[in-house]
């Protein structure tokens, strides 16, 4: 009974088995299949993403409890990395630290959708630094991406710094 169970498990999931999520704000447009939540692996994420032309993933990022690495299927693109920008292709892999220089921001400056997978280990807490618009996001009880309830979820003025005693 528990090698079935094991099997059940660990069965392959085939993306052509998923519906697409739409996440939209602004510039920010993205289709997504979260493959890693089809299977029992809780402590590494994988999504397929779809970057439709002209428009843009999350904001500039990182994570400083999260590694995340990044695989293109198809399509050309862009990368921020920092100040830097780099041009992404078919087959090209690149990974991001889980600290400011893993800061990352993937762009569709082409014509035609742009196919990826990002991988990522799902470590809680994790505070994910936004640099451009000054802010950071506090993740407990469940890493971004998960699936779980979070305890404590919020996004926060990178500068709003209190004293350690107030409000006692």
């Amino acid at each position: 009974m528990i090698a079935g169970l094991v099997a059940y498990l660990m069965c392959p999931v085939n993306k052509d088995e998923l519906e697409w999520t739409a996440l939209e704000h602004g510039a920010m447009h993205v289709r997504r299949k979260q493959l890693s939540e089809q299977t029992d692996g809780d402590q590494l994420g994988c999504s397929l993403y779809e970057l439709p032309a002209e428009h843009e993933s999350w904001p500039y990022h990182y994570h400083t409890a999260n590694q995340e690495a990044m695989y293109v299927l198809a399509g050309t693109g862009t990368l921020r990395l920092a100040d830097e920008t780099y041009p992404l292709t078919e087959g090209d892999y690149v990974s991001f630290p889980a600290n400011e220089t893993g800061g990352h921001k993937v762009i569709n400056d082409s014509e035609t959708p742009l196919r990826y997978l990002m991988v990522s280990t799902m470590n809680e807490p994790d505070v994910t630094v936004y640099p451009d618009s000054e802010k950071l996001g506090v993740f407990v009880g469940t890493p971004p991406g998960g699936r779980d309830e979070r305890s404590l979820h919020g996004y926060y003025p990178i500068d709003d710094d209190v004293d350690y005693w107030d409000g006692e």
